[in-house]
């Protein structure tokens, strides 16, 4: 598929999304910034999370509202939402600044008019987070609107993804990515079950990358060498400024290492090849072959103590090595020539 004319595809290297998500730490003037690290270092996409804290949650201090363990525990959700979410009154602004820059963007909505409003923004693509595979009626409603539609799969079960997408393809979805995710904050590494990848693309046939919340580019970088062409990272200025997320998210260097690793992982990966390659053609010469080592009469038998195995690799290949002792030479051969059939005496 495409995003803004550039394809993503296994043939083109991975497309690479900075997540902004809360890291703009509610300073306009910090996410503007974020936009123009994001293109300096070589990212395709910068993506917002689009909600308000009453969009995504309620404002209850019931048990189930309080998050238990990892980076926010004790925190309720209305005010975790209310403290990360970009205002509404800056997409506008964002999106411009984004084409000025010359980097796409694009956001995960989060109810209805969130997407109306990306709508009225003329946003490329869309993203679905992993919490909401299972909202299957926002997925439909994203997918109604004919843009490439990116799925996020932590926790979702195969069936619960095989749903997400059998819909978003019935609602009316040509173009559809997912990306592996293990929804954890940070990631432990031996969580990340990237085996998943070529599995979850020979099972549902459509684009799979990774999201990844690790704490460095391994883990994204080998997702790419087992056919990963999206990775998502969430992206700051500084992890020592704090925010929301910006304990597991990549600094400015970071990114910018992310993208020239993952294109040099694509690159090496290329197709089977069974022969040398153009590189390689130089050193063909070095291979082994059979050479006279002591100097031989005409009608002298060939032994281990005349011909052997060496570098380089003008003579016979050594496989004819053992046919060729005991046989008889056709003629005197000067130490260090190369061994033809020519020499054998027929």
């Amino acid at each position: 598929m495409k995003i803004n004319g550039r394809l993503i595809s296994k043939h083109a290297p991975p497309y690479i999304i900075a997540e902004m998500s809360g890291n703009h730490n509610g300073d306009i003037n910090r996410a503007f910034e974020l936009i123009e690290q994001a293109k300096k270092a070589g990212a395709d996409a910068i993506k917002l999370q689009t909600y308000r804290a009453d969009t995504i949650t309620i404002n209850h201090n019931a048990p189930e509202f309080k998050v238990e363990g990892g980076l926010w525990h004790g925190r309720y959700l209305y005010e975790l939402y209310e403290e990360a979410h970009t205002p509404w009154e800056w997409h506008a602004r964002l999106f411009e600044k984004a084409k000025s820059v010359d980097i796409t963007i694009f956001s995960a909505p989060f109810d209805y008019s969130a997407v109306d409003m990306l709508e009225e923004l003329n946003t490329p693509a869309y993203k679905i987070a992993s919490p909401e595979i299972v909202d299957i009626p926002l997925i439909e409603y994203v997918a109604s609107k004919g843009k490439p539609v990116i799925i996020s799969t932590g926790m979702a079960s195969f069936e619960e993804i095989d749903l997400a997408v059998k819909s978003a393809q019935k609602a009316g979805a040509k173009d559809i990515a997912l990306l592996h995710c293990t929804s954890a904050y940070p990631t432990p590494p031996e969580e990340a079950n990237l085996s998943s990848i070529p599995d979850l693309i020979k099972q549902t046939g459509v684009l799979v990358g990774l999201s990844d919340h690790t704490l460095n580019n391994i883990t994204a970088t080998a997702a790419t060498a087992l056919g990963a062409c999206i990775i998502e990272k969430h992206f700051t200025l500084s992890r020592a400024e704090g925010g929301v997320d910006s304990a597991f998210s990549l600094e400015p260097d970071e990114l910018k290492q992310l993208v020239e690793h993952t294109k040099i992982a694509w690159s090496a990966v290329g197709s089977p090849c069974y022969r040398p390659t153009k590189s390689e053609a130089g050193v063909l010469k070095h291979r082994r072959s059979l050479y006279v080592v002591k100097s031989i009469k005409k009608g002298e038998k060939f032994t281990s103590d005349n011909i052997r195995s060496i570098r380089p690799a003008n003579g016979l290949p050594p496989k004819y090595l053992n046919e060729i002792i005991g046989k008889a030479s056709a003629y005197d051969i000067d130490f260090g020539t190369p061994l033809t059939f020519d020499h054998i005496k027929k």
